[in-house]
């Protein structure tokens, strides 16, 4: 009988893990005996817990990698890079939504510390190494959300928006778990390496496995938002706060893509053949019809719901490459994504103040008139999303179209340029409603100065790595490599 021990050693790689569990445990109970005008001081220790983990984390970048806890757990260099991304970007999304958060009185224990446990759950998606682990930290993360999404109490949408989340989110675990259940029968293992050698050396049940992995995908999909299973993505986006559909939009898609590299890239390499096929569906589907209804959308948020669904469609075209340069690809096509998703809803959240919700097209109208660096903010980040130079989207849309072009998808990379041009229309309408219109309505601005700083530096971000992409797209294929 194998007996689990634990030491300094089994435990090091999972350290940041451990330090944020305990820090948002501490939090609970020290909310509890904070008065109602000390709120500020739950929301400032929520921030430092996160960039405090993600500077524990930074610390062990470049280590060898470490498969502990019985191969239910690794740490490699894609972990730890996947990982401190996360937690800034919980962080960010922290700083960008205070204000908002305040005004509804939702800047509370309970949003921040569901904030925090999501972003744990996020952590052991990253670094799972098993079944079990990949599923236990997918749950974590989800239900987190779904309390996130519903806490808005007093409005209808949001709870609407909760239930829709919820159910269609149990919905998809439920494919995912089934799925995970058919390839443990057809491999007899839960650690992805023993599922992985059981394909390669033809000790699995072939058709069992395929069938799993139909469910698996399917639940990955619901995950990402990828048509045709995106129906949650703009209902949940437009009825949840803004805070929480920028708490759903930008880090979740980081551990979904590392959820998508463990599984697929790493447990199931030897059907990449299978899987490629059903990505490459996805990807279309996904592709047309972001890029085709985002145009009828008159609802910011809407619109970035469906830009989300396509933006995620071109992130599966980069894993599907089946290669080193296609997932390196997507890797930074994804940190680009998030950085361009904080920009976006951050200015949705820089306009919007008490008892009024910007996220209509025409509450941008005339900004140029009012602050021409905020319209050259969201200026920056509709070229990008756009895919227009030198944004960090242009490259990351040459990127993974180009690593789709050479593993032999040539009508799928066609096809998402001809997407992407049709897509271009709503992201510079935009553009135009800031620079070329009068007013609507009355613009306030009155940022934080953390706020005002952290959006200046995504847009600073967007143009840098657009210009000198290559420090960071070395980075994502150093640590595709140390993962594979």
């Amino acid at each position: 009988m194998n007996t689990a021990t634990f030491s300094l050693a089994t435990l090091a790689p999972a350290i940041p893990e451990i330090v944020l569990a305990f820090l948002v445990l501490t939090l609970l109970v020290m909310d509890a005996f904070l008065a109602e005008e000390d709120r500020h001081v739950t929301y400032w220790l929520a921030v430092l817990a996160l960039v405090g983990t993600a500077a524990l984390t930074a610390y062990t970048v470049g280590r060898p990698t470490v498969v502990t806890f019985q191969g239910m757990f690794v740490a490699d260099l894609m972990s730890q890079v996947l990982k401190v991304a996360t937690l800034l970007t919980v962080a960010a999304t922290l700083v960008l939504g205070r204000t908002y958060l305040a005004a509804r009185g939702l800047l509370s224990g309970e949003f921040l510390c569901l904030a925090i446990f999501s972003a744990l759950g996020m952590m052991v998606m990253i670094s799972a190494h098993h079944f079990l682990t990949l599923y236990l930290g997918l749950e974590l993360m989800a239900l987190s959300q779904y309390a996130m999404v519903a806490l808005q109490r007093d409005s209808a949408r949001a709870t609407e928006a909760g239930m829709k989340y919820f159910v269609l989110g149990a919905l998809s675990s439920g494919l995912l778990l089934y799925g995970l259940s058919m390839i443990y029968g057809a491999t007899g293992s839960l650690e992805l390496t023993r599922v992985a050698f059981a394909i390669e050396h033809n000790q699995a049940n072939r058709i069992l496995a395929v069938f799993g992995l139909v469910f698996v995908v399917s639940g990955i999909a619901f995950k990402l938002g990828t048509a045709p299973f995106h129906m949650w993505v703009p209902d949940v986006y437009h009825g949840a706060a803004t805070p929480a559909t920028l708490m759903i939009g930008a880090a979740p898609k980081i551990a979904a893509f590392a959820f998508v590299m463990r599984l697929l890239a790493n447990g199931l390499q030897g059907m990449t053949a299978d899987w490629q096929q059903m990505l490459a569906v996805l990807a279309v589907a996904s592709i047309a019809l972001g890029n085709i209804v985002a145009i009828a959308q008159t609802n910011l948020k809407r619109m970035l719901a469906y830009s989300t669904i396509a933006h995620m469609g071109f992130l599966v075209t980069g894993i599907l490459a089946g290669n080193d340069n296609g997932y390196s690809s997507a890797m930074f096509y994804l940190v680009a994504y998030v950085i361009m998703t904080l920009g976006s809803f951050g200015m949705i959240l820089l306009l919007s103040r008490s008892g009024f919700e910007a996220e209509e097209l025409d509450d941008f109208k005339g900004l140029n008139q009012k602050s021409r660096w905020y319209a050259f903010v969201m200026l920056v980040m509709m070229f990008s999303l756009t895919g227009l130079p030198p944004t960090a989207g242009f490259f990351a849309k040459l990127a993974v179209l180009q690593a789709a072009w050479e593993a032999g998808f040539q009508p799928l990379v066609v096809f998402a340029v001809l997407m992407s041009v049709i897509g271009a229309f709503y992201y510079l309408r935009i553009v135009k409603l800031m620079y070329m219109d009068a007013p609507a309505c009355e613009i306030t601005l009155e940022p934080r100065a953390d706020a005002r700083w952290l959006l200046s530096a995504t847009a600073i971000a967007t143009l840098a790595l657009g210009v000198l992409p290559g420090p960071l797209l070395d980075l994502c294929a150093r640590a595709i490599t140390a993962s594979m």
